[in-house]
């Protein structure tokens, strides 16, 4: 894919991430003063779309990734960075309890999203769900009803995580993702056991990793 193509994909995904609502070409022209077109964004629109990386939900409305458009962009775009100072200090004053529970509730609070624990096969742990359940995704009673089943089997879902033999950290999405096509993660091993932030596909993966990297950094 050229850099015309990766850019506007990137500027698609980080919009939507940001917004909810599908992205058009005259807000990407107006926002970030881009010198072409609308007619020409339309155009490169199309260009991916071919390549299965956007899609159109209505007919004269704007674009939104689609789940290879997130991984080629998570690809492209997301680096292992920590993230920054303050988040850094609370994240090591949580660890600082010895308790990775502490460590969770942090990380949910920081990521606006859900988090989960699993420091042996039976203990797991989650917090964030109302943070979780605020994504707009989540209006639709049944992303709600797919993603709580699922964490009322946390064991088994955990279960299936551990057989992958997850160490580094790694980032799941879309059918990848043990909660879901509708849903995103970042997971990695501790020493205390597994720390994972769940979203939905639509969320910030880079601020994610980097939480979830000063987290593991805390945690050493």
């Amino acid at each position: 894919m050229d850099e015309r193509l990766a850019n506007l994909l990137r500027l698609v995904v980080e919009e939507y991430v940001s917004t909810a609502e599908p992205v058009g070409s005259q807000a990407l022209v107006e926002r970030y003063k881009l010198d072409v077109s609308p007619a020409t964004i339309r155009n490169w629109f199309a260009e991916l779309d071919a390549l299965g990386l956007l899609t159109q939900p209505h007919t004269s409305g704007g674009r939104v990734p689609t789940e290879e458009g997130y991984k080629q962009y998570v690809a492209a775009n997301v680096l292992p960075r920590p993230a920054g100072k303050r988040v850094r200090e609370r994240l090591k004053n949580a660890a600082a309890t010895d308790d990775l529970k502490s460590v969770a509730r942090e990380l949910a609070e920081l990521s606006g999203l859900a988090t989960i624990v699993a420091q042996q096969e039976s203990d797991t742990y989650y917090t964030g769900l109302s943070q979780l359940f605020g994504q707009t995704e989540f209006r639709d009673w049944r992303q709600v009803v797919l993603i709580t089943e699922l964490l009322d089997h946390l064991d088994h879902t955990l279960s299936r995580l551990r057989r992958h033999g997850i160490s580094a950290p790694q980032i799941l999405l879309g059918k990848d993702s043990p909660f879901g096509p509708a849903s995103g993660m970042v997971i990695a091993s501790t020493p205390y056991g597994l720390v994972g932030i769940v979203g939905p596909l639509r969320m910030d993966y880079q601020d994610a990793f980097s939480n979830l990297l000063s987290a593991l950094e805390a945690l050493e």
